[in-house]
């Protein structure tokens, strides 16, 4: 049985689908004012971890993604500018072609990252009627009044706001960011419309609407689209916890008092990634993107295999080392599938390996079931690679048998790279390995540039037969 921790409950549950076949997830998409950074795209491997597992044992998945490009305010509350419109003012850009660009920056990121793509990203702009629909509900059942600025949500009318966070109301008017000259009833209350006012005059992306020409906030958004694309319940919503205390708690408050979604059975969230320890941000200069990886030769999987080297409910510490030894690690394990697709065979009676893979491939199962723990699981093939390595020969069987458990768990993991590597790329290889062990490093740098330029990563390896491992960026 399937367990998965759920944040509205703070416990791990039996995750039953509403409809034993198919498993219906919404996920919280980027907003595209600027390139997604690592931590981001933890948020997108640990989504892809959720669907990946539940195909793994069979189940059909629907998976929603939105795209927030227009809406979403810099304090992530009700105050200040939106993003789009501030990165508009920044690089001299329409806004449109912002949110164009960097959403297709970030659909080639997921697929770098072998990241299964949801089933639709819908973007905000192609859903105003829908989010002014669900405003005029709760407009109509009194949940909404009018000021100066927008149409805002009053928090003091849901009894159970705050039912996520675990916060109390007294709570988070203590820490609340509010205007002094607001008129906001309650310092919790959030903006469902945005009219043009202050730093908001000049916006480009504006819509008419039944209080006025603005645009919609941000969290109006999730809640819409969610009930367009995925109905009135669904099983799994998921985000990063910064998302807890304001955007999911909005969501629920707004999703409830309509009436339009009823049922959301599993909310879950991945932790924050660190860099050296310290918080990801722009003004200490330690935001990484994965073309940053890319530049130092770090193949994109290897992101991948880092982030699953913890626990997606714990912190993760990126470091220069960290992602260096997940590079090796990535190499460790394709090095060892090519050695098993290559290996002698022979006629044997005892085949303790199969045995070997049974037990690996039971405790990699075993560790998904419990709420994801990938770590776990990554240790179970790292055994089996530790086993392998021990062979020079094999019987057809267990050669066979191997062969499978990589394969297998390679619907997780997406880290095997069976492409042939073509001739002309093997090539280039050789030729830097020779020009390495001569100590021309001016024209080992040269041809590694060149096998970069035709779209693969080389890196070094004692392990590997020819000196190196080349893979697909």
């Amino acid at each position: 049985m399937l367990k998965f921790y759920n944040t509205l409950t703070r416990h791990k549950e039996d995750f039953v689908p509403i409809d034993k076949n198919v498993v219906k997830i919404y996920s919280c998409g980027p907003t595209v004012y600027s390139a997604q950074h690592l931590g981001n795209l933890r948020a997108a491997l640990f989504v892809d971890l959720i669907k990946r597992t539940l195909m793994y044992f069979n189940l059909k998945v629907i998976a929603i993604q939105n795209i927030t490009d227009v809406g979403h305010l810099v304090s992530d509350e009700s105050d200040g500018e939106d993003k789009m419109l501030k990165a508009s003012k920044k690089e001299k850009k329409d806004p449109y072609e912002i949110a164009n660009y960097y959403t297709t920056k970030y659909v080639e990121d997921l697929k770098k990252l072998k990241i299964i793509l949801p089933n639709q990203m819908p973007k905000a702009t192609d859903n105003i009627d829908e989010q002014i629909n669900f405003i005029k509900e709760l407009e109509k059942k009194g949940y909404t009044y009018t000021t100066n600025d927008g149409v805002y949500f009053n928090t003091s009318k849901f009894k159970e706001y705050g039912k996520l966070s675990k916060q109390k109301i007294t709570d988070k008017k203590a820490g609340a960011r509010v205007k002094v000259d607001t008129q906001k009833k309650n310092p919790q209350d959030f903006a469902l419309w945005k009219f043009l006012t202050e730093e908001n005059k000049a916006h480009v992306m504006k819509w008419k609407s039944p209080w006025g020409v603005g645009f919609p906030g941000w969290h109006i958004e999730c809640s819409a689209m969610s009930n367009k694309f995925l109905g009135s319940e669904f099983d799994i919503h998921t985000g990063g916890i910064e998302h807890i205390p304001i955007h999911h708690e909005n969501e629920i408050a707004q999703n409830i008092c309509s009436g339009k979604i009823n049922r959301i059975n599993f909310w879950m969230h991945n932790a924050h990634m660190l860099v050296n320890s310290k918080k990801m941000s722009k003004s200490i200069g330690n935001v990484y993107l994965l073309d940053d990886l890319i530049k130092k030769n770090i193949d994109p999987v290897a992101f991948r295999l880092f982030c699953f080297q913890a626990h997606y409910r714990q912190q993760l510490n990126f470091t220069w080392e960290a992602i260096s030894a997940a590079q090796f690690s990535l190499d460790k394990i394709r090095e060892c599938y090519r050695k098993l697709l290559n290996i002698k065979t022979q006629s044997c009676q005892k085949k303790k390996l199969k045995a070997k893979k049974e037990a690996c491939l039971d405790a990699f199962e075993e560790a998904l079931k419990d709420d994801l723990n990938a770590s776990k699981a990554l240790a179970s093939v790292f055994d089996f690679v530790s086993e392998i390595n021990k062979h020079s020969l094999l019987c057809k069987e267990e050669k066979e048998s191997a062969i499978d458990f990589f394969k297998r768990v390679d619907k997780i993991l997406d880290f095997l790279d069976e492409e042939e590597i073509p001739n002309d790329v093997y090539e280039l290889a050789r030729k830097r390995q020779i020009a390495r062990e001569k100590k021309n490093f001016e024209l080992s740098d040269k041809l590694r540039d060149e096998i970069k330029n035709k779209g693969y990563v080389i890196n070094d390896s004692k392990d590997a037969k020819e000196g190196f491992i080349l893979s697909k960026i």
